[in-house]
């Protein structure tokens, strides 16, 4: 667990405490290929391990991963983009890149709703897009190349209150999933 220059010893706030609980908590309620998906994209987007070496266990995966990659190569331009207010003019070149990779990882069938969405995207872009995330959301969500099912069901797994929140957190993320592996039972004693 990763929660940005704090360990979850006594340096760790009780409210962030509370935050990283609800974190790991709304992680859980994801499907494991959601989970596992969130995890491989972490890793891919935040360039913390060999993606391939990881999380690759045939050639389809591999070469879903090169796609992943290249476009996650956009992230730190779109990370630099974020809009600090409401200005349109700051729009365009910070929606428009972050609506094609939202419909990239919308596209691999992994991300099933919105929360799942938002989890991983307050992640790969910080607290101050969360803002953003619906309207990118919808965006991508809405394109053609997902089936008309698949849109309809992305669109209803947004809430109104998410849809039409007055205000954002500006609290970072603090719980960072990352690859666990598997303990050999029998070896464990």
């Amino acid at each position: 667990m990763k929660s940005e220059g704090k360990s979850m010893g006594t340096s760790a706030r009780p409210a962030d405490g509370a935050v990283t609980l609800a974190e790991l908590r709304e992680f859980a309620s994801f499907t494991s290929a959601t989970q596992r998906y969130i995890r491989r994209s972490l890793d891919i987007g935040l360039h913390r391990r060999d993606a391939m070496k990881l999380w690759s266990r045939d050639m389809v995966e591999e070469a879903s991963i090169r796609a992943q990659a290249r476009i996650y190569g956009r992230l730190d331009e779109i990370k630099a983009r974020v809009p600090d207010d409401s200005g349109l003019d700051q729009v365009e070149p910070f929606m428009a890149p972050l609506v094609i990779v939202s419909a990239f990882d919308l596209g691999q069938d992994r991300l099933g709703s919105f929360s799942a969405y938002r989890f991983l995207y307050e992640r790969l872009l910080g607290a101050g897009a969360r803002p953003w995330l619906p309207g990118a959301f919808c965006a991508a969500a809405s394109l053609p190349h997902l089936h008309p099912d698949k849109r309809r069901a992305l669109l209803q797994s947004i809430s109104e209150a998410a849809a039409t929140a007055i205000g954002w957190s500006n609290r970072e993320p603090t719980f960072y999933p990352e690859w666990v592996d598997k303990v050999d039972m029998s070896k464990a004693n």
